[in-house]
């Protein structure tokens, strides 16, 4: 008896050490976030506590060899994940503005304007992919200004990516070259676009000829699988003076645009939205100096689509410089 005691309490106490061991890990674990996310509380806890036994979590692809990351099924808010963090650090109505890397991102197969399907973030923006970028291997060549016009989806070494719809096989992560790291689909590399300023805008889409919605499974969302870009692209990722204004390439109507009264898409002053098919007034007349809209569509100098007049084929980020700064009264829509 005496030996079959000692032998217990022997197990009980190396069970115990072993137990606390794997405790602090944990707690060492979770110390080690990033990114800037503002919101209380861990959201890799949160998801853990909500969601772990109903919701399978994998690795993601890591193409670098250099982090770990988790893939949770279902979305942010079915695992947990607190407000103000992640994708939803960038509340609706605010463009990107910069790559900020996250503690969680979400990749949700939805749909977005006409693109159907397309995958967006927790906040229901657009996610893109660049055909100057490689899918093998996966590598961005966005960087610079061009990362400042389309961020990156960027996610913490540790952190989670939700993944809703999409098929986690499609899932990967890249190590870019100034050291953070970018989600992947398919292998693309996946991006916001900083003029897409509310959930379901796809002002990137078709920009340069080499900009895309993506899909769940990497290609194009809205283009024939394979269809190679066109010429257009700036060396900031964006539109050139070729591919706007009037004797741009054709483009579909617009059915709606955002009218900014400082050039440049500035959120720093008002701006106006105008929607609807045919003849549409604006609301306050000759004070826009920017507007994006996703197609084509002509602008007016007067009411009731009257006066001097331009067509337009996407964003124009300086009416000025085709005579119409501080002009607009009205637009032709389809």
């Amino acid at each position: 008896m005496t030996g079959t005691t000692g032998t217990t309490r022997m197990y009980r106490r190396n069970t115990a050490l072993f137990v606390s061991f794997a405790a602090a890990g944990a707690l060492l674990l979770s110390a080690c976030g990033g990114g800037d996310d503002t919101g209380s509380g861990s959201p890799s806890g949160a998801a853990s506590s909500s969601s772990s036994s109903s919701s399978p979590s994998s690795s993601a692809a890591d193409t670098s060899g250099s982090m770990e990351l988790a893939l949770k099924s279902g979305t942010a808010r079915q695992n947990g994940a607190p407000e103000n963090t992640g994708d939803w650090a960038n509340p609706p109505g605010k463009p990107a503005a910069k790559p900020v890397q996250r503690k969680w991102v979400q990749l949700s197969a939805g749909r977005a304007g006409d693109l159907d399907p397309v995958v967006v973030n927790g906040s229901g923006f657009t996610l893109y992919r660049f055909d100057k970028d490689t899918a093998s291997p996966s590598r961005s060549n966005c960087d610079g200004a061009c990362a400042t016009t389309w961020p990156p989806v960027l996610v913490d070494p540790g952190g989670k990516i939700f993944v809703d719809g999409v098929d986690p096989s499609q899932v990967g992560v890249i190590k870019r070259d100034d050291g953070t790291h970018q989600a992947t689909i398919g292998g693309w590399p996946v991006y916001r676009f900083s003029k897409d300023v509310r959930p379901g805008d796809t002002n990137g889409q078709g920009v340069g000829g080499t900009w895309f919605g993506v899909r769940p499974d990497g290609q194009k969302a809205g283009q024939p699988a394979g269809q190679e870009g066109q010429p257009g692209q700036d060396e900031q990722g964006g539109q050139d003076e070729a591919a706007s204004g009037d004797g741009a390439r054709a483009a579909a109507p617009a059915t709606s645009a955002i009218l900014f009264d400082e050039p440049g898409f500035s959120d720093s002053g008002p701006a106006q939205g105008v929607a609807g098919k045919g003849c549409q007034d604006v609301a306050r007349p000759k004070v826009t100096s920017s507007i994006s809209l996703s197609g084509s569509a002509k602008i007016w100098s007067g009411p009731d689509c009257t006066g001097e007049s331009e067509v337009i084929n996407g964003d124009v980020a300086d009416l000025g410089t085709i005579g119409f700064d501080n002009k607009i009264s009205s637009v032709t829509f389809g």
